[in-house]
């Protein structure tokens, strides 16, 4: 867990011990560990169950999350919802949706590295209190951020594939396609479909859902 000895307020989320109070605490905080507190709205946290066996994450909020407090409430959030309820996942049940970094960007950007160190231990200690069966990686980014090994990420290669990482034991990384670059290139959703179904399978076999 990593401590700052300036910031009581940092140390109380990351020690937590119930997601709720995580929750209450995380969303009560006044961060300014980086630059993006100056763009946003609402500090976004989740959106669905946080007992559900499936995190998904994704790089950042946008501007209608950033005006709701919760992630993917547009047209790239009913995608999302049309994606999980074709496996038969309800979006309120079966999944936990979340972002590598909590705040929205000045600009329709991805986050840079200063944005993530500052923001990825609430992430870690949001995966530390779900304990997620599978973690569902929205898009090249999200993959880069959460598993810095990836240096050149083809999405084309990574997408729909399991792998694990000993920092995250006991769980399995999916890759998907975001929904948002689904709207711009519709030409991948017949690849998502199989992607989903791989899912599904993995689902069903483990007896998850």
């Amino acid at each position: 867990m990593q401590i700052d000895l300036f910031d009581t307020e940092l140390n109380q989320i990351l020690a937590a011990v119930s997601y709720a109070d995580y929750k209450s605490k995380l969303a009560a905080y006044d961060c300014s560990r980086c630059t993006l507190c100056h763009s946003r709205t609402n500090i976004v946290i989740d959106r669905g169950n946080p007992s559900a066996p499936i995190l998904i994450v994704s790089e950042r909020p946008g501007v209608n999350e950033d005006r709701v407090g919760k992630p993917f409430v547009g047209r790239a959030g009913e995608l999302l919802d049309k994606m999980l309820k074709s496996i038969d996942l309800d979006p309120n049940e079966h999944v936990l949706i979340t972002n590598v970094v909590r705040c929205m960007p000045e600009t329709d950007r991805s986050p840079t590295k200063d944005e993530v160190d500052a923001c990825f231990p609430f992430l870690v200690k949001q995966i530390e209190l779900v304990a997620p069966r599978v973690i569902m990686l929205l898009g090249a980014v999200a993959v880069k951020w959460v598993d810095p090994s990836r240096s050149d990420i083809k999405m084309e290669k990574e997408a729909g594939k399991f792998f694990t990482l000993p920092r995250f034991p006991g769980v399995q990384l999916m890759v998907m396609y975001n929904p948002a670059f689904l709207l711009r290139d519709p030409r991948k959703k017949a690849n998502t479909w199989e992607h989903l179904k791989a899912l599904r399978n993995y689902l069903h076999e483990e007896k998850l859902v």
